[in-house]
């Protein structure tokens, strides 16, 4: 396996940011600014795959939705939702008498 050869970069920070970075590196949190850098990019990075995977999840379940059947009304499908949830709440009533 070949390693990779890091690159250096100049990036402007704001005064918060760079006081939060330094103040974790001098905790000893973090051997260095770079090190904290590329911690933050890498869970960057994992948000990112994990918001791209929802996404193609919604996808997937949209497509097989538009073709699982003929549509409902919105009106007929709220109704149905209502019938469902009062015969529900009549159920849980009557076990609890």
């Amino acid at each position: 396996m070949q390693s990779e050869k890091a690159e250096r970069i100049t990036i402007t920070l704001p005064p918060e940011m760079l006081a939060s970075i330094k103040k974790k590196v001098s905790s000893g949190s973090y051997g260095s600014t770079s090190e904290l850098i590329r911690e933050a990019l890498r869970l960057w990075q994992k948000k990112e795959e994990e918001h791209n995977a929802r996404i193609s999840l919604i996808r997937e379940r949209l497509a097989h939705s538009a073709q699982s059947g003929d549509p409902v009304p919105l009106e007929t499908a709220f109704k149905s939702i209502e019938k469902h949830h009062k015969l529900r709440i009549k159920k849980q009533a009557n076990e609890n008498i």
